[in-house]
């Protein structure tokens, strides 16, 4: 549960949830000032809301992303470490922290123009998150070329 008007950490939070840790969570955009009551009526995690009893959100310099990837255990992995980099310097201001985090701000705020709905926005902003790890993961020395590159195939 979270604020309405989902954005970088709104987004990256339920991506990273839904791709690491549950893939069947399901996430609810309230205005702002219903979150703690809400979440307190559904039994409901709130994240990401500036509020000393809410356990998911920023701390100090770091983002709500930055302290899931940590709580979860995920932070061994350089294509996260250099995700949450991405998500940080876009959530705090700082799109100088590493060059793409200017990027993902304005992909998040052309969403947000985009999507009334905030389940909607949150649908398309997962395959926004969905290829960035994969760049990070599979890509990140690779450069604009004229060859064609052709995604493995994944076996079940």
């Amino acid at each position: 549960m979270t604020r309405a008007r989902p954005k970088v950490d709104r987004i990256g939070c339920p991506w990273l949830i839904r791709r690491f840790v549950d893939p069947q969570a399901r996430f609810l955009f309230v205005p702002a000032a219903d979150v703690l009551t809400v979440a307190r009526e559904l039994g409901a995690a709130p994240f990401d809301v500036a509020h000393e009893d809410v356990f998911w959100s920023h701390r100090g310099e770091r983002c709500t992303f930055d302290l899931m990837v940590d709580e979860f255990g995920l932070g061994d992995f350089p294509a996260m470490d250099y995700l949450a980099a991405i998500v940080r310097g876009a959530d705090t201001a700082r799109p100088d922290l590493v060059p793409e985090a200017a990027g993902l701000l304005a992909v998040s705020l052309g969403l947000s123009r985009m999507y009334a709905d905030d389940i909607a926005q949150l649908d398309a902003g997962m395959l926004v998150y969905d290829a960035l790890y994969r760049w990070c993961r599979d890509a990140r020395g690779e450069a604009h070329d004229w060859t064609s590159h052709k995604p493995r195939e994944v076996r079940a």
